[in-house]
C-alpha cells in the first residue's frame, strides 16, 4: 500500500485540498478510468483553448505543480494530472520505471479525456513519463516541455546519498523536522512552510519508492521526433543542469531549445517558474 495508515492518508488529501482552495481558480475534477488505476484530473481554463498536461514530480500533486504556473490557463486549457501512487486523489498502484508502463497510463488518460494535439509539461519525475509517453506513441503530442527532468541523467550518487537520502531516512526514523529541512536546503531554490509540511507529510506517511532512477537509451531517444524543450537546473544535484543538457543535445533528434537555469536547485523558484511559464505561452509551435 502507498499510505501508512488512513490518518495519514487523511491528513494529506486535508493539504491536498487546502492548497486548492488557496488556488482561488475556478476549476473541474475528472476521473479517469485506465486499466493501470483511477486517475484524478484537475481541469483549468476555458475548452475552446488548446490543451496543455501538467505532470507534477514525485512527492507533488496537482495543485502543486498549478501553483507554479498561474497563467497558463490564458491561453490553454490545463489538464493537471495526479500521478499515480503519489501524495494526492489517482489510485495508490506504483508503476514500473523500466518498462512503458507510465507512458501507456499517460496517454490513456489524454485519450480518455478526449484530448489531441497536447501540450506536454512535465517536472521532475513528470519528465521521465513525458518521455515515456514519447516512447509508446507521439501521435496526440504536439510538443513537450521538461524542467529539471528523471531520465536522461543522474548526479553524483555520493552527493545525493549525502546530502539527501541519509537525511530523509533520518526524518523518516525520528519525524524530527530538522532533518527534512536538510532535504528542502539540498532541493528547493525556495520554499514555504507548506512546501515543507507538504513533503514532511509525504515522507511520514507515504511509502516512497526509492529504486534507482533509469536513464533513457541513446537508441530510444532517436526515435522520438515531437519537438522538446529542456529546462535544466545548474545547480540540480539529481540531475545536474549542464550534464543534462549535454546529453539531451547528443542523444535528441527533436530537440528545439535549452535553457539552464542558472544558480536553481532542482525545484526552481518562483522567478525561474515563471520565465518557464512565458516560454511556453511563447512557443512559436502553438497554432
Amino acid at each position: 500500500m502507498f499510505y501508512k495508515s488512513k490518518e495519514g492518508k487523511a491528513q494529506i488529501l486535508a493539504l491536498y485540498d487546502q492548497k486548492l482552495q488557496q488556488l482561488n481558480i475556478p476549476y473541474q475534477d475528472a476521473q479517469v478510468k485506465t486499466k493501470f488505476g483511477n486517475t484524478n484530473v484537475i481541469i483549468n481554463g476555458n475548452d475552446s483553448q488548446p490543451p496543455l498536461v501538467l505532470i507534477h514530480g514525485t512527492g507533488g500533486c496537482a495543485p502543486l505543480i498549478l501553483e507554479s504556473f498561474p497563467k497558463l490557463s490564458k491561453q490553454y486549457q490545463v489538464f493537471a494530472i495526479d500521478v499515480l501512487a503519489q501524495p494526492n486523489k489517482s489510485d495508490e498502484h506504483r508503476l514500473d520505471m523500466k518498462t512503458l508502463d507510465y507512458g501507456q497510463w499517460l496517454l490513456e488518460v489524454i485519450i480518455k479525456l478526449g484530448l489531441t494535439n497536447v501540450t506536454l509539461v512535465g517536472f521532475s519525475f513528470g519528465g521521465l513519463i513525458s518521455l515515456k509517453a514519447l516512447e509508446f506513441s507521439q501521435i496526440q503530442i504536439k510538443e513537450v516541455f521538461l524542467i529539471a527532468p528523471v531520465y536522461i541523467v543522474n548526479g553524483n550518487p555520493f552527493l545525493n546519498l549525502w546530502k539527501m537520502f541519509i537525511p530523509l531516512k533520518k526524518f523518516i526514523k525520528t519525524n524530527n523536522k530538522m532533518h527534512i529541512k536538510k532535504v528542502m536546503h539540498a532541493l528547493f531554490s525556495e520554499y514555504d512552510e507548506f512546501a515543507t509540511n507538504f513533503l514532511a507529510s509525504t515522507f511520514e506517511h507515504c511509502n516512497m519508492d526509492f529504486s534507482p532512477l533509469p536513464v533513457i537509451s541513446q537508441r530510444k531517444a532517436q526515435n522520438i521526433d515531437t519537438p522538446i524543450t529542456i529546462f535544466a537546473a545548474e545547480k540540480d544535484i539529481m540531475f545536474p543542469g549542464r550534464k543534462l543538457i549535454k546529453r539531451a543535445k547528443k542523444i535528441f533528434p527533436s530537440l528545439k531549445k535549452v535553457v539552464l537555469l542558472k544558480s536553481s536547485k532542482h525545484v526552481p523558484s518562483v522567478n525561474d517558474f515563471s520565465a518557464i511559464e512565458e516560454a511556453i505561452l511563447n512557443s512559436t509551435n502553438k497554432e
